[in-house]
């Protein structure tokens, strides 16, 4: 046996076990992982109002605690205005349950001519297996909604502190960071830095935008139906639709559709038909502008880099893959060595080959020397010439 068989063996393992111990590391820290990645983003995002107020002499930790304190009021306040509204309609629903169930079976009976009543359908329905199966499988599962609120409020808060320490010790982590890498590389450290704040600033200041737009628009509809909490309604449109991907839009438009089929059917008609209508509006027409604007990306980039993301960090994936998308082409822009384009029709849309173009003009000319032809014989007193 060579002498470095044995150590090349031990080498080998040791690096199968370090390998194995990493992996294992890492999947058992990927939520914290996660949590970090939207705090250094979320810390991107305030950077340029803590930016400011640190620029008029004010502390970077209290200038952070301003701006996280205004989110949190604005964000207590909106939670408890919705909470306050859905527990009216619920309460309202309720006791118009029993009205509805009796013109949906007076509308059964008089289609299908069944005689059904109000009371057989509730003793069916409260005698079901499936009504006693729910509610058992509720009550046990009580506890385990209380595990993931209260998972939930963790996650948050620690997405909350990493951020504040992010923001509030942004230059001295740039610093740190700057420390070990030489001069040259500092620069460009520092640009992508710069870059990604205003990639994700603008991200956010355009989704702010369509987000007011959308809410004034559905808002006016809303109270031209004269629907209840148009208000709220219409802060919930706005900001659903906006800042959740996906599913955000199904989402903002089902609540209203739900509150104006308790003021009449016909009215969550309008609502739907007004919320289709207006996502075609915001997405062929307001976001490409907005988004060009603001974050400099192609709209199928956007779409594309959605559905990456989500495929990669599910939601979290979603909500950071644009302003990572853009951050990292605005970046790598500067290394593209670009040319001027050739004068060459094709560029501009024509794609007919020359040697079409050309027969083109030759069939042309020969139909004009028989239009030519034509009107000479057609007056046979005068010559060709004239």
């Amino acid at each position: 046996m060579p002498r470095w068989l044995p150590r090349a063996m031990i080498l080998a393992l040791a690096l199968y076990a370090c390998f194995q111990l990493g992996n294992w590391a890492f999947h058992q820290l990927i939520g914290l992982l996660i949590n970090v990645l939207i705090a250094f983003f979320l810390a991107l995002a305030i950077e340029p109002a803590v930016g400011r107020m640190a620029a008029r002499g004010m502390r970077r930790g209290l200038a952070t605690f301003l701006v996280f304190f205004a989110v949190l009021v604005a964000g207590v306040g909106f939670v408890v205005l919705l909470g306050s509204m859905l527990a009216g309609q619920i309460v309202d629903m309720v006791e118009d349950f029993p009205k509805y169930l009796d013109s949906v079976i007076r509308w059964i009976n008089d289609t299908f001519q069944t005689e059904l009543s109000r009371v057989e359908v509730q003793d069916s329905l409260l005698r079901s297996d499936w009504l006693r199966k729910y509610v058992q499988n509720s009550a046990s599962g009580v506890l385990d909604v209380s595990a993931t609120v209260l998972g939930g409020l963790f996650k948050l808060l620690t997405i909350f502190l990493f951020s504040f320490y992010f923001a509030a010790d942004g230059p001295r982590l740039r610093r740190a960071l700057c420390s070990v890498l030489p001069p040259a590389k500092q620069a460009e450290v520092l640009r992508a830095w710069e870059i990604a704040v205003v990639k994700t600033g603008g991200y956010l200041y355009s989704r702010g935008l369509m987000a007011l737009i959308s809410g004034v628009a559905h808002y006016i509809l809303l109270e031209i139906l004269e629907v209840p909490y148009a208000p709220a309604l219409a802060v919930w449109v706005g900001l659903v639709s906006q800042f959740i991907p996906t599913i955000g839009t199904y989402l903002a438009g089902a609540l209203p559709m739900l509150i104006a089929f308790t003021v009449d059917p016909w009215y969550a008609l309008w609502v739907l038909g007004f919320v289709v209508v207006y996502q075609q509006f915001e997405n062929y027409v307001l976001q490409p502008k907005l988004t060009a604007r603001t974050v400099d990306i192609h709209p199928a980039v956007a779409f594309g880099s959605v559905i990456a993301g989500t495929a990669l960090l599910g939601a979290v994936g979603a909500l950071i893959a644009i302003p990572a998308v853009a951050t990292l082409q605005a970046f790598l822009g500067a290394y593209v060595k670009r040319y001027d384009v050739t004068d060459d029709p094709r560029v501009q849309g024509d794609h007919r080959p020359r040697a079409g173009r050309a027969l083109a003009r030759v069939r042309g000319a020969l139909r004009g020397d028989r239009a030519a032809s034509r009107t000479a014989r057609s007056r046979p007193g005068q010559s060709p010439e004239a």
